[in-house]
């Protein structure tokens, strides 16, 4: 969804999503849902997301909202268990409108189409290309792997530069034993 609220709707040529639309595109979506909108003014200067939206999308089914945008009430929004990744905190809704439901948005540089999978965390949001989407638990274990030698050691009290640089060198594994 692509949302505007620094002019009125009824001033913006644009306008044109009426509300129960935008629920007829949430219930088509693939659960569970996570929300993506692209707020279109910048700066963002209204918040679509506050306690009201975070209740209603929870009850359609929504996990969360990725927005470019501003959110609200975090408080009430985090005892309800609804997840917030944002640009910022807003605490106007102003003349927040939608624009457009239903295609392409861009958040953060992903550019996230209805049914894409994504996976988000406090860290951010990424988009996962469904036919690798198998292969991502394997990779991400790698990664973790790999990550580990380099943090076991790090909290080692063996830990020097030299060792350190070994695991570098030798693709993030542990050195070889001694015979």
């Amino acid at each position: 969804c692509k949302i505007r609220a620094s002019v009125p709707p009824d001033q913006d040529p644009e306008v044109g999503v009426e509300r129960g639309d935008w629920y007829d595109h949430i219930e088509s979506i693939p659960a569970p849902r996570i929300v993506v909108i692209e707020d279109l003014d910048d700066p963002p200067v209204g918040s679509f997301w506050g306690e009201v939206n975070a209740n209603i999308h929870r009850a359609f089914g929504c996990l969360g909202v990725v927005t470019s945008g501003g959110v609200r009430d975090m408080e009430e929004v985090r005892e309800l268990g609804f997840q917030f990744l944002a640009k910022e905190v807003l605490v106007s809704h102003a003349y927040v409108h939608q624009i457009e439901v239903g295609g392409p948005v861009t958040v953060g540089g992903v550019t996230v189409n209805p049914g894409d999978l994504l996976h988000a965390d406090l860290h951010g949001c990424i988009s996962i290309p469904h036919d690798i989407a198998a292969d991502v638990p394997a990779a991400a274990q790698m990664v973790e792997d790999r990550e580990r030698v380099i943090i076991d050691y790090a909290k080692s009290p063996d830990f020097t530069r030299e060792g350190l640089m070994e695991r570098f060198r030798g693709g993030f594994t542990r050195p070889r034993e001694e015979p």
